[in-house]
């Protein structure tokens, strides 16, 4: 996939950007690259090859690394009442917001 001078002007307009002629080249070129390599990645094959659950698991370290992960609890009370004193509107321990959507 390549795009041309008028793709990255559309995408500019979109974005709301100003490019000048040279910005405007050079992010074709980059753009373009990106895409030439992604190319290159999708042509890989990869049959046989199982996903990894993390990158850490490719590496080839002696010994693996395990992830040190703290375990999942509260570290904090729950103290809703004290959070909600300054709450403009409150019903049954819920913040009461203003309708958005009809």
């Amino acid at each position: 996939m390549s795009l041309t001078a008028t793709d990255i002007a559309r995408i500019a307009n979109l974005a709301r950007l100003e490019l000048a002629p040279d910005e405007g080249a050079r992010m074709l070129d980059q753009i373009n690259a990106f895409f030439d390599i992604v190319t290159q990645i999708s042509q890989v094959d990869t049959t046989g090859v199982l996903p990894m659950a993390h990158p850490v698991d490719a590496m080839p370290t002696m010994p693996p690394i395990h992830l040190r992960l703290r375990p999942d609890v509260a570290s904090e009370p729950n103290d809703r009442e004290a959070n909600q004193r300054s709450a403009p509107a409150v019903e049954r321990g819920l913040f009461l917001v203003p309708k958005v959507i009809e």
